[in-house]
Formats: structure tokens, C-alpha cells, sequence
């Protein structure tokens, strides 16, 4: 079995030349020589190397050395050497170097004092720990703090390998002694961490007879009694709870942050009283406030952010104090900002919150924020979502927003076009000034969807006869001039709206200069350029206009379609609303042109892509509809498309609600549980919060707050058996998933004999990695041993653990190996079911690069219990509302999405077809950003699609 190391340099590798080179080193008189030798020997000896024959010589000539280089060096070439036989017992040779470490610590030198106590903690064995007990004990006294310190972790060490209560029964109370008295902070660090993990309870004496000096107590000090308290409170005696809670309380005033920090997670897990929760919050935003550590920030919003699941009433108070984080420059703390607040919403805080989010959105226009366009695109989605759950408010945000409806950052403009879309439809009262804000601003939109999305806006809203005249004069202004190519007489098409331009001068410059043709010969060309010298145009002109001609002209002949569709339906609202024919006949006439102009630049060469057929049969549409309307068509396309609209969202709204249900502690108490009335007790010597905690504990207990919500058959489903019952040893594993999968073995030994040097040894494949090897264990007959081991994922790709357990009898000279099955690690204990909107989905799907194709196989005949069935098999969230996927047509299409433990997005299309012999057709596809996921998923699909369990 390869040995643990905590640092593996490179050397090479080992030969007899260099063995006997570093023994003439060590045997001569040199001090640098030996030093350096050793340092060889050590390289060695790390790389696997044995070196035998160097250890009597090192005793023979280094243990006399004075040199405290060598003597260090020595020191830690006894720490690497194998110091047992096979057989388990010290080697003898060992005694010889009891002598030199006895020297050592009562050497005059402090340092050699202090490295020798610091070895003496690696040991493990009491036949060469014995005759040093007495000169260990000596040197608690000693006058130096850097030796007391060290003597005082030396006999935690020994009295804690085994039988080490024998080589020094009175440890804890001479430490306790030494307690009282030491002044130096470490020294009393160790000795206090002494007491806790050797006599828990003489610590607990020690800190409850100074409660109040806590306070007064060096930091390191401090953070030994809050492990304390949290270790005393995990056990099932909790009778000194009420102090534990009021020194905890007393440290949170602490000058250290490392010290306030633990200590708001301690009163947290001691206290679910509202008082408690309120001082771990505050004192987590005072950290987060104070501190300018990106880490630190993130990691204290995690904090909060589990708080906000089990506290939620007591974190609304502090939604404020959350938001000034915002002033950090790190993205991913804003984004961690805004989802924590977004979650602590309610009627009494909503209008301050929105009032700091303007403020922030303003502050992105300066310019000089890095990443300035996604913390707006990121500001303006948490304004929408307020104004979505609290619509009172958005009549004092979204003409604010509006203004960014020409940003140069794509996605934001879409954010907030889409934002306008929605409030225009929830809030009737503030249709109007909407509809003149966005006529007023059309001009500015650069984007061709941001435009698309607010043309249909003005098509369904524009709804008095003003607001239909504007709409559509704006838009006209934004085509600018028709025809929109003329034919020069050269024959060359040119922008007609060009000319209109006004020209001040001309001038014709012409230039030569040699070229190299394709045969590698030189010859001159000419070129003439012609200057031409405009004036200055202003930002309203036509130049700064023509928003919708230059999209239309760059070949975006889906925009063409919707502005189409657009001045249909201002034409026919138009009609209704104007008393006058004669108006309604002029606009219908100049919609038709546009039309017909738009069809002619599409079927022109003017461009090098001619109109696609989608949108031809779409503006075709328009003409006929407009050439000769029903009232049948005119209700379709005045009145249905806003109504399927508010269908829409107010379906979004029932499944967002649907889903905060169903996220909601359903909580049940059982006939019998104990409910323990504090009213009838005595209050005597007890604190507010105490009375808090007692109260808070009560209402748990009726409403079932402490009831394990855990389901007991997935965990059973997580054990797997190791070994046949026929085994001498019999083992299993219970998988506990994380960002570590922790492998929690339990070993039962089925013989009448002893087992020696029992291992566990286990490797993996994939990516995954062992972070520590389990130690050698002795197992009594009949006895079980539970061994952990922890696991590294890096990632979600399906790995795989196997391993053997090895041990030894007295009876069988040689080693026993058993093999173990082995343990495969499953993508889906890795991902959960998520949610995000459709535009993210969307922009994800575009940027992730690793996709997997599955073609359907499967004996399922039916669309919809196909899908449940992937769902189901993938553990992931189907986005596709059910709305969507009612109906009988033969197809279905839907996306899946699910976030893993390590922040991985897994998407997923499901595009199927039934066929004439009712069978399914069709694809899975899988995109992730890593290979991994997308593999993996892949591969759990293809297992799981055809009906399997």
C-alpha cells in the first residue's frame, strides 16, 4: 500500500553509488556534508526508497552531532522511516534513540527543546514514549513559551494513542493546572484543545467557572470554546444550554472576525429563537459590509442565504443592510446580492428596495463599472420581478428602464423590453404614458429584437386614436423614404434614401499604388474615391431615425414581417377608432406600399440573400387581410393575440405559484410527541432568549418542526453490500453525496479470532479521487468498525470505486485480501431539477458546446408518458408549460433543465414523432458547457428510454 506523504518532491531514483556516497557524507565530520546528506537520505526515503543500511550509521555518527540543522533533519528522517516490523511491534533499534531525544529535551536550546516535544507528537509508539514521559512532563515548566506550548501538544499526543492514559494518567490534571496559571495564548490554545478532546469535562468546568472573562480571552483561545460548545451541544446533554448561548452571545462583540464569524454560525445551530437568528444576521452583514475579500463575501452570502430558508420572517428586517453589498465590484457577489433580496420581498420593504435598485441602475450609465451592462441586465431582471410580484410599484420604475430600451448591451434591452411588455399588460392605469414613453423613444432601438418585441407592443396597446396616428407615423419615419433602392442609370441599385441627404461639396481624390498579382509580378492600380462633405446631424434627424430601414436593409426580413403585421394591426384598430374614411383609406394605402416595397427589396438583387419564405407568406398576408377584411379575421388579430398573451402570463404566474407551494416546509407532528410547556416551568436566572428558545422549541415540536423530513428508503437505497455473507469479514458502504462523497464503510468481523492490521483499501476511476487512505485497524472477534473515507468529485461524469479489505491473523503468517464490489458514483444523485427562464435557457443553449445526440428508442407509444418517463428518469424540470403540450397532434417538443452540485447547467430538447405504426421518432439532445455531464446524461438516457426501471 503506497504511504501517505504531505509533500512528494521530485528526485532520482535511488542506487547503491548514492547510498554509499551518503554514508561517507554522514560518517565524516563535516557539519554542511551531513546536513546535506540527510537531506538526501530524506528525498530518498519520501520517493520509496528503504535505505536499511543508512540507519545505523545515522545513529552511529549523527546522533552525536551538536549541529541543530542536523539535529532537525534527524528528526524528521525518524518521522518518514518505518518504525515497526511486520509483526506490528517498535523496532528495537529504536531504543537507541531514546537516549539522544531524552538530550534533547533538556538541551539548554529552546528550539531543540521545541522540535523534539513537536516530533514526539507523530509517535505512536509507548515502548519508546515510556522512558520519555518524565522529561515531557518537566518541560511544562519550562521558561519559555515556545517549549510549554510544544510539551503540552506532546502529551495530548500521547495520551491519546493507546494506552497512553497509562504512560501519563495525570495529564488532564496537570494541564488543568497549567490553565489556570499560563499567560501565553497558544500554550493555552493547546492545553484547553487538551482538556476537550482528552476530559471534555474538566474543559467544560474550566469555561463555565469563566463565563465572564470569556470575552477577555486571546482569539485562539476563543475559537477553542466555540468548537467546544458546538461538540457539547451535538451530544444529548444539553442542560447548560442557556450559558452556552449567553457566551456565545458575549463573543460576537469579539475583535476578531474569525471569532464573530463562527460564533453567528454557533448561536444559529444552538438557538432557532428569533433573537438568536437576528444576531447571526446582523453579524453576518456587519462581515459582509466590513470585509473586501470576494471569497469571504460570497461565502457569507451562502450563510445568509441558508438562514433565509428556516428564518425567513426575521431576514426581511435586513434586506437593507444585505443590499449595500452591492458596492462590492465582484460580479458574482451583485448576482448573489440580488437573488438573496429577490427572495426577501414583502409589501413593507418592496418600495425601498426598488427605490436602491434605480439608484444602481443610474449609477451603470457613468460607464466606468466593469462588466457595467451585465450588472444592468442583472438589475433590470430583479426590478421586473419585483414589479411582477408587487405591481403597485412599477409605475416608479418602468419609464426609468425605458430609456434603456436603445442599450448597447443586447441582452439588457431585451430584458427591459421584455419587462415593458409584461407591466403594460398587468397594470392598465399606466398603459398610456407607456405607450407615449416608447413612441418617444422608438427611434433609439438598435437591436432587431428589441424592436420586434416593441413593435408588436405598440400593434396590441395603441388603442385611442392619438396613440394609433403616432404608432404609426413613427414607424413610417423609421422606414424612411420608398422606394427603398432605386435603379441608377448605369443600372447600379442604390439606398434611395441616400440622396436625400443634403450635400455641401464633392471632391474626387485619386490614388495609385503597386500591387503583387497572383503570379507574383507587380503592377500599379488606380482608385478614385469621392469625398463627400455633410453637415453635422442632429440626433433627431432623419440620419438617427432610420433605425427600422438600416435593420430592414441589412437582410432581417423577419423584422420586415413583424412591421407588417404590425401596420395591420394599427390600420384595423385604426378604423374603428376614426369617424373619417377618408384617414383610415390613406393609412391602409400607405401600409400597402410599404408592403409591396418591402416584397420588392426582397425579391430584388439588391441584397445577397433573397426573403425567406416564412416571411413573404407573412407580409402576403397582411396585403390580402387588408385588401379585404372580415369581422372574423379583424377579432383574431385585434383581440385574440393580447388575449393568448394574458393567458400566458397568467399561466407563468399559477406554475411560479404552483412551485412556492410545493417548495414550502409541510411540517406534521406525531399523537405522541412531547410537547414540553414552558409556562409551567420556573424562570428564575433565565435570559429573554433563553424564554425565546424554550418558546420557539414548543411550536416546533407541535407543528412537527423537528420531524426528519428525510425519506428513509432513499437512504437505504444508498447502501451498498461489499462482500458475500459467507465472508469472514462482512462490509458495506453508505454513499453520502456532496461536493465529497463520503464513503462510510462499516466492517463486521464474522470470526472467532482477532484481525490485525486490518485496511481498507479502496481506488478510483473517473474523475475522482481518493483525499485520504483509510488507517490499519485491529478488530476484536464478532466487533464492527465503521471507516471513513472521502471522495473528491471534480465533476459529474459517472465514476467508479473498488477497492479490497486486507488484514492479518495470528494464526496465518500471510495476508487475507477480500475483493469488494464495486461502488458506482450516479450522475443523478449529483443533479436536481431547476428552473430558469426561457431567454436564459435560449442564450445557454447557443453558448454551450458540448452536445449529445440520442436518437429515441423506446417501446412507449405515447408522446406525453414518454416524457414523463425521461423526466422522471433524469431527475431534471421540464420548462415546457403544460399548456403547451396539451393537445392530440402526433408531435411534442419540450426542454429539460436541471443544475448540478457543482453550479453545471444540463439542457435538454426532447423532439419526438409518432409514426403510422405508432411508434416514436426522434432525437434527445443534451447540451452542457463540460464533456462530462452531457456524456453522462447521455448515457442514463439511452439506458433508462425504453421503459426500464
Amino acid at each position: 500500500m503506497e504511504k501517505p506523504c504531505s509533500l512528494l518532491v521530485h528526485f532520482d531514483k535511488g542506487s547503491a553509488a548514492m547510498a554509499n556516497e551518503i554514508k561517507a557524507d554522514l560518517e565524516g565530520s563535516d557539519g554542511a556534508a551531513k546536513a546535506d546528506a540527510m537531506r538526501r537520505a530524506i528525498s530518498l526515503l519520501i520517493n520509496g526508497e528503504t535505505l536499511p543500511q543508512l540507519f545505523i550509521t545515522i545513529v552511529r555518527y549523527v546522533l552525536p552531532s551538536e549541529d541543530h540543522t542536523v539535529q532537525k533533519l534527524l528528526l524528521l528522517y525518524l518521522e518518514i522511516i518505518d518504525r515497526r516490523d511486520p509483526a506490528g511491534r517498535a523496532l528495537p533499534e529504536m531504543i537507541l534513540i531514546c537516549q539522544n531525544l531524552r538530550n534533547n529535551l533538556q538541551s539548554p536550546n529552546e528550539y531543540l527543546r521545541g522540535v523534539t516535544l513537536r516530533f514526539l507528537c507523530r509517535l505512536s509508539e509507548s515502548e519508546v514514549l515510556e522512558p520519555l514521559a518524565p522529561s515531557v512532563l518537566a518541560n511544562l515548566e519550562h521558561r519559555h513559551q515556545f517549549v510549554r506550548r510544544h510539551a503540552i501538544s506532546a502529551i495530548s499526543a500521547i495520551y491519546r494513542i493507546q494506552n497512553g492514559d497509562q504512560l501519563l494518567p495525570d495529564a488532564p490534571e496537570l494541564i488543568e493546572r497549567l490553565l489556570a496559571s499560563e499567560q501565553d495564548a497558544s500554550a493555552r490554545r493547546n492545553a484547553f484543545l487538551m482538556l476537550c478532546s482528552c476530559a471534555q469535562e474538566r474543559a467544560v468546568a474550566y469555561l463555565l467557572s469563566n463565563a465572564d472573562r470569556v470575552t477577555e480571552w486571546p482569539d485562539v483561545l476563543q475559537m477553542a470554546v466555540v468548537d467546544l460548545i458546538r461538540k457539547v451541544c451535538r451530544s444529548a446533554n444539553r442542560a447548560n444550554k442557556g450559558k452556552y448561548i449567553t457566551i456565545i452571545s458575549s463573543l460576537l462583540s469579539s475583535s476578531s472576525t474569525a471569532v464573530v464569524y463562527d460564533c453567528a454560525g454557533a448561536i444559529v445551530s444552538l438557538s432557532s429563537a428569533p433573537t438568536a437568528v437576528r444576531a447571526a444576521t446582523s453579524t453576518y452583514c456587519q462581515l459582509l459590509a466590513s470585509q473586501s475579500d470576494n471569497n469571504v463575501k460570497l461565502i457569507i452570502l451562502d450563510r445568509l442565504n441558508e438562514l433565509r430558508t428556516t428564518h425567513r420572517e426575521v431576514m426581511v428586517g435586513l434586506v437593507m443592510d444585505v443590499l449595500r453589498a452591492l458596492a462590492s465590484p465582484n460580479i458574482d457577489v451583485k448576482r448573489k446580492v440580488l437573488d438573496l433580496v429577490l427572495d426577501l420581498l414583502n409589501p413593507r420593504n418592496v418600495d425601498e428596495v426598488v427605490l436602491y435598485l434605480k439608484k444602481e441602475v443610474v449609477k451603470t450609465q457613468a460607464g466606468d463599472l466593469e462588466k457595467g451592462g451585465e450588472y444592468r441586465q442583472m438589475l433590470v431582471r430583479a426590478i421586473h420581478s419585483c414589479a411582477v410580484e408587487y405591481p403597485e410599484v412599477a409605475g416608479s420604475v418602468v419609464h426609468l428602464l425605458m430609456d434603456f430600451l436603445g442599450d448597447t448591451n443586447v441582452a439588457a434591452a431585451v430584458d427591459v423590453v421584455l419587462f415593458v411588455r409584461e407591466i403594460i399588460e398587468t397594470n392598465p392605469k399606466l398603459r398610456v404614458s407607456m405607450i407615449q414613453r416608447l413612441i418617444d423613444t422608438f427611434y433609439q432601438i438598435r437591436a432587431s429584437p428589441v424592436c420586434a418585441c416593441a413593435l408588436w407592443i405598440l400593434g396590441e396597446y395603441s388603442l385611442s386614436l392619438s396613440e394609433v396616428e403616432s404608432a404609426i407615423a413613427t414607424i413610417k419615419q423609421c422606414l424612411g423614404e420608398l422606394p427603398f433602392y432605386t435603379l441608377s442609370e448605369e443600372g447600379e441599385a442604390t439606398d434611395s434614401a441616400k440622396p436625400a441627404q443634403p450635400v455641401v461639396n464633392s471632391v474626387t481624390v485619386s490614388s495609385r499604388r503597386p500591387v503583387v498579382l497572383a503570379d507574383g509580378t507587380y503592377a500599379t492600380q488606380s482608385a478614385a474615391t469621392e469625398i463627400i462633405s455633410t453637415p453635422s446631424v442632429a440626433p433627431g434627424s432623419l440620419a438617427s431615425t432610420l433605425n427600422l430601414r438600416s435593420l430592414i436593409l441589412s437582410g432581417d426580413f423577419f423584422l420586415a414581417a413583424v412591421v407588417a403585421c404590425t401596420l395591420t394591426k394599427l390600420v384595423l384598430r385604426l378604423e374603428e377608432v376614426q369617424p373619417s374614411k377618408v384617414e383610415s383609406n390613406k393609412a391602409c394605402t400607405g401600409a400597402l406600399l410599404i408592403m409591396t416595397s418591402i416584397l420588392q427589396l426582397g425579391q430584388s438583387s439588391y441584397l445577397p440573400h433573397p426573403i425567406d419564405n416564412d416571411s413573404y407568406d407573412r407580409i402576403v398576408l397582411c396585403v390580402r387581410l387588408l385588401c379585404n377584411t372580415g369581422d372574423d379575421v379583424r377579432k383574431i388579430w385585434l383581440q385574440s393575440c393580447r388575449q393568448s398573451f394574458a393567458k400566458m402570463l397568467a399561466e407563468k404566474q399559477f406554475r411560479e405559484t404552483e412551485e412556492m407551494k410545493a417548495k414550502a416546509q409541510i411540517s406534521h407532528s406525531q399523537p405522541d410527541d412531547l410537547i414540553d410547556f414552558y409556562h409551567l416551568k420556573s424562570r428564575r436566572g433565565m435570559s429573554q432568549l433563553e424564554l425565546e428558545d424554550e418558546v420557539h422549541d414548543d411550536l416546533k415540536a407541535a407543528t412537527g418542526g423537528f420531524t426528519k423530513h428525510a425519506d428513509d428508503a432513499n437512504k437505504l437505497n444508498h447502501v451498498l453490500q461489499l462482500t458475500g455473507f459467507s465472508d469472514p469479514v462482512y462490509a458495506e458502504a453508505f454513499v453520502t453525496v456532496h461536493h465529497y462523497d463520503i464513503v462510510l464503510v462499516t466492517v463486521i468481523n464474522r470470526t472467532k479470532e482477532t484481525l490485525q492490521n486490518l485496511c481498507l483499501e479502496l481506488a478510483t476511476m473517473g474523475d475522482l479521487k481518493l483525499v485520504d487512505r483509510p488507517q490499519n485497524y485491529t478488530l476484536a472477534p464478532e466487533s464492527s468498525k465503521q471507516i471513513r473515507a472521502n471522495i473528491k468529485v471534480s465533476s459529474t461524469e459517472t465514476g467508479v470505486i473498488f477497492g479490497n479489505i486486507v488484514y492479518e491473523t495470528s494464526n496465518v503468517m500471510e495476508r487475507s485480501v477480500i475483493v469488494l464490489n464495486d461502488i458506482h458514483i450516479d450522475i443523478m444523485d449529483y443533479i436536481s431539477p431547476a428552473t430558469c427562464a426561457d431567454v436564459t435557457f435560449r442564450n445557454m443553449w447557443a453558448e454551450f458546446e458540448w452536445e449529445n445526440k440520442v436518437a429515441v428508442n423506446t417501446v412507449i407509444q405515447d408522446e406525453k408518458e414518454f416524457l414523463d418517463h425521461i423526466i422522471k428518469s433524469t431527475n431534471m424540470k421540464c420548462l415546457t408549460p403544460p399548456s403547451a403540450l396539451d393537445g392530440e397532434c402526433g408531435f411534442l417538443a419540450a426542454n429539460l433543465y436541471a443544475k448540478s452540485v457543482f453550479g453545471e447547467d444540463a439542457l435538454v430538447n426532447i423532439s419526438i414523432e409518432k409514426q403510422h405504426d405508432g411508434k416514436l421518432s426522434g432525437y434527445i439532445r443534451i447540451r452542457s458547457k463540460t464533456q462530462g455531464i452531457a456524456l453522462s446524461l447521455g448515457d442514463k438516457i439511452t439506458l433508462k428510454q425504453k421503459g426500464g426501471s
